[in-house]
């Protein structure tokens, strides 16, 4: 499944209207998601990790506590691409999920 296709910053802008809470900066599109605990986002990330796994797209997971940011970007390009944005909406969706 190779992905190169490179987004536009005005694409970006335009998909991330329907992810609310991603920011595009830097060539990447991150987000922070809050928990109740440590636990629950090693939990969260273990949950999302075998998805990664079989897509071959694995973000960057930035862990402060309670806190975690996600930072999306295709490695092998630098850029943002639509599985960035594919996989942005599966990690919202799979937090939705666990009631925060």
């Amino acid at each position: 499944m190779e992905d190169l296709n490179i987004l536009t910053p005005e694409e970006i802008t335009k998909s991330l209207g329907q992810i609310p809470g991603w920011i595009y900066k830097d060539d990447k599109i991150s987000k922070e998601f809050v928990f109740s605990d440590f636990q629950n986002i090693v939990s969260f990330v273990q949950k999302l990790t075998p998805h990664f796994q079989k897509i071959d797209h694995h973000p960057d997971i930035h862990i402060y506590y309670t806190r975690a940011v996600f930072e999306l970007q295709r490695f092998s390009v630098g850029q943002v691409t639509p599985r960035d944005i594919e996989v942005a909406k599966y990690i919202d969706r799979e937090y939705g999920e666990i009631g925060k």
